[in-house]
């Protein structure tokens, strides 16, 4: 059976349908609404640098395989930091934007990339896709291709080819080991950083906050729109950019509404503070906060205590709380590695990156085991 490969440049182009039976359910970043939510909302397109280009493999007239690629005109909201590649590139008169990039837009959250459901025909139809992406960028004179926060069956494929290398980073991520309540959980913690634990919460709630866990059904208007105040006012003070607009957190709350989970702090009837969350079969994925009013330990408690007592009741497997922060081993968040495919185009950069790589992962190996070594569990895990 022979594949054949389309290319849009919207997901309009398709249905909600043929998608999502590719993407499946389990990684909520990858499915139609949220992807079709980026586009119709300004997230993505030429102001953000963010093109759709998206690759699509057919068997006859059956969709059988899908690889989103994005054209991008910089490095932002990637969260897997290439800028000193483009600098270099940039010194020897040389052109690295623009690039292709696989990966969902500012989230830099771990899952499918190549969406394929046969199993028995991945290989084959990730050859065909892959094969076209880099015919592609070839042709297109274009300096490279990213896959970035590949998940373990992708990780696999993207080792054993040769165009590829691969990139090791490094994120914090709970496991769920069965625990039957938070105070369970807590025991299986060392006695310093259980009391440590304790004395943030009870912080919290000595500070008279309330706190309510919503999803898409539950929030209202009223709500989101007190969210993205406080989503606009976390880039306000960090100089950054909010992408995502009011409009793009309502609609998703309309179209997946059971993915939503989002935490509100309350203090005297006012709305203080709110985490957003997005879950999946098994995995609670932490993405923004925002606050209005500085309380002690608030940040802690929205974003990871509540989040935890959400798994843990909810019979979560992992949380996925962001990049970053090696304050979260403290309370449970794990060094967890983290992988990106890279095809450089031009042979001696792709042999100095190569080199580049080959450092850094031994760096970043040592820096995980000596993570590791501040584990705040009574025993490994």
């Amino acid at each position: 059976m022979s594949i054949t490969i389309k290319t849009i440049e919207s997901l309009h182009r398709i249905s909600a349908t043929e998608w999502n039976t590719l993407a499946g359910n389990d990684f909520p970043f990858s499915r139609y609404e949220f992807l079709i939510a980026l586009e119709d909302h300004g997230a993505v397109g030429k102001e953000f640098g963010w093109l759709p280009h998206f690759f699509l493999a057919y068997d006859n007239e059956m969709l059988v395989g899908a690889l989103p690629v994005y054209i991008k005109f910089n490095s932002y909201g990637e969260f897997v930091f290439d800028w000193a590649w483009a600098d270099a590139y940039q010194q020897n008169n040389l052109r690295y934007y623009p690039k292709l990039v696989t990966s969902i837009p500012y989230t830099p959250a771990t899952g499918p990339r190549l969406l394929i459901q046969d199993d028995a025909r991945y290989n084959e139809i990730a050859n065909t896709l892959v094969s076209a992406v880099l015919l592609f960028a070839e042709k297109s004179n274009i300096s490279s291709y990213h896959c970035l926060f590949t998940n373990n069956k992708d990780t696999d494929y993207f080792s054993n080819n040769p165009n590829f290398m691969m990139r090791l980073g490094c994120q914090f991520h709970w496991t769920n080991n069965h625990y039957k309540s938070f105070s369970d959980y807590l025991t299986y913690l060392t006695s310093k950083k259980r009391k440590q634990i304790k004395r943030e919460r009870r912080i919290v709630k000595e500070q008279d906050i309330e706190f309510e866990i919503l999803n898409g059904h539950e929030a209202s208007d009223h709500h989101w729109d007190i969210y993205h105040q406080f989503y606009e006012s976390t880039f306000e003070r960090k100089s950054g950019m909010p992408t995502l607009s009011n409009s793009f957190f309502k609609e998703i709350a309309k179209t997946m509404p059971d993915n939503i989970v989002l935490v509100l702090a309350k203090y005297q009837e006012n709305y203080v503070a709110s985490a957003f969350n997005l879950k999946g079969t098994d995995t609670l994925y932490g993405r923004h906060w925002g606050c209005s009013e500085n309380f002690d330990n608030l940040h802690f408690e929205a974003c990871y205590y509540q989040g935890l007592e959400y798994c843990i009741k909810h019979n979560l497997n992992y949380f996925e709380p962001g990049a970053q922060g090696e304050h979260k081993i403290a309370r449970g968040f794990m060094p967890t590695k983290t992988w990106s495919a890279h095809w450089i185009a031009h042979p001696q950069f792709r042999e100095s990156i190569a080199h580049f790589l080959n450092h850094e992962t031994k760096g970043m190996l040592h820096y995980i085991d000596e993570l590791n070594e501040h584990s705040p569990f009574k025993e490994k895990l």
